[in-house]
């Protein structure tokens, strides 16, 4: 787990209270439900078809400061603790791998079936403009940094075979009865970031609900990792539950 980003989080979660003592300072909780995934944008020509896509379910606990520059305008900053995933089932190929199989530890061109387990668990910091549309309606929009304190990207490869070391190498035949298995967990970034749209509807003085989607523009790899070719964006909308101070 990423302890620095935990520490991060919580005081940057304390501070809000403090802020929102001033009267001209409005203070949101946030509770909601997180789907989506995380997927290179667009679609590289070695996918050649999703089968299957399911999310794992993803929670979003947080809260926001807003604090008013006119009377339509204001600057909104908070954090929000996440946790997010998906399942998904793929045709591939040429797609790059490093796969484990048996005992054996292969690299190399992979054609066939690819499924993939990923889900993250951190938080994300927000700062966006607020325009407020009216009083019910407000909406939200601007870049967000997230901390992740641990994550998860493995998957298992059938039906299908590995070039090593490049199209042109030796043939490796994988079965759904004999599969080989990945786990890039230890490759992910800590830290990434992107933009966050958010709309508010606050039908009376303390209640209100919220949809929103964070877009990730930065991989969850690094580009020192070179196993998997293209950049992996995670992309998620959310919906939820507000109390406004």
């Amino acid at each position: 787990m990423n302890y620095r980003a935990f520490l991060l989080f919580l005081c940057c979660l304390l501070t809000v209270p403090a802020a929102a003592q001033d009267r001209n300072v409005a203070f949101t909780l946030r509770a909601g439900y997180v789907i989506g995934g995380t997927t290179p944008v667009p679609l590289p020509s070695e996918i050649r078809s999703v089968n299957a896509f399911h999310p794992l379910g993803g929670v979003t606990v947080g809260a926001d400061v807003r604090y008013p520059l006119s009377d339509r305008w204001a600057v909104q900053a908070g954090g929000h603790f996440f946790y997010e995933g998906f399942h998904t089932t793929a045709e591939v190929k040429n797609y790059r791998m490093a796969i484990t199989q048996g005992q054996n530890y292969l690299e190399g061109n992979f054609t066939g079936t690819d499924e993939t387990d990923t889900w993250m668990l951190g938080c994300t910091i927000p700062v966006t403009a607020a325009f407020c549309l009216s009083p019910r309606w407000r909406l939200s929009a601007g870049p967000f940094a997230s901390f992740l304190f641990t994550g998860r990207f493995e998957g298992l490869v059938y039906d299908g075979y590995l070039r090593e070391g490049d199209p042109t190498g030796q043939k490796v035949e994988m079965t759904r009865e004999n599969p080989a298995t990945y786990d890039f967990r230890s490759d992910m970034r800590h830290a990434f970031w992107g933009l966050q749209f958010l709309a508010d509807w606050q039908p009376s003085r303390h209640w209100g609900a919220f949809v929103g989607v964070d877009w990730g523009l930065s991989s969850i790899f690094p580009a020192s990792f070179k196993t998997v070719e293209f950049k992996m964006f995670p992309i998620y909308a959310k919906m939820g539950i507000a109390y406004h101070f």
